[in-house]
């Protein structure tokens, strides 16, 4: 089985270095115009995004006019009141500071959730794949379930979390013992 993980192009929120999950952006004409160049071809794949604008105009920009899926479970963290806001609005704000400090994949954003609660539905979303399958969604999903599925090579999250218009290919062999899994990155912007 063969999976590819794309991130959505780049959206404003993304120029403007803002914390952007659950705020239904569609894509900048930056963003737009970098898709643009790209060129992929998985193949006869199903495709899913997670429902977003970001994500679907992304989809629709690289592979045409394509029959999708939308699973909201592949949607990004929600950073609450966060949200829509950049670490120079948010540094001297006790609860950013609080939310910063510690771990801060259990950490819980005033009105959002932690990285600990999207690793968990997220992760229910991609065990529930059963085919080729090529997922446009957001770096932090992708992030999540990279750390989850190599915890050997010893990134955290953030580490995975590829540029916008990037991500992995992951291929599962079903052929020994257990299952495994390997990667390559997809070409990114």
């Amino acid at each position: 089985m063969t999976i590819y993980l794309i991130r959505h192009g780049k959206t404003e929120a993304n120029e403007r270095r803002l914390y952007c999950g659950s705020t239904d952006l569609p894509l900048s004409p930056a963003g737009r115009e970098e898709l643009a160049a790209l060129a992929y071809e998985p193949g006869n794949v199903r495709f899913v995004t997670s429902g977003m604008k970001r994500a679907n105009e992304t989809l629709e920009l690289l592979f045409g006019d394509v029959p999708y899926v939308v699973e909201p479970r592949f949607r990004e963290v929600d950073f609450g009141l966060f949200e829509m806001h950049s670490y120079d609005e948010l540094k001297d704000s006790p609860n950013y500071q609080a939310w910063l400090t510690g771990d801060n994949e259990s950490n819980l954003p005033p009105q959002g959730e932690s990285g600990n609660q999207m690793k968990a539905r997220v992760l229910e979303a991609f065990s529930e794949i059963r085919e080729d399958t090529c997922i446009v969604t957001h770096g932090g999903v992708i992030a999540a379930i990279m750390a989850h599925l190599f915890p050997e090579d010893g990134k955290h999250r953030y580490q995975w979390q590829p540029k916008n218009g990037g991500g992995y290919v992951l291929e599962q062999d079903n052929s020994g013992e257990r299952s495994m899994w390997k990667w390559t990155s997809i070409v990114s912007l």
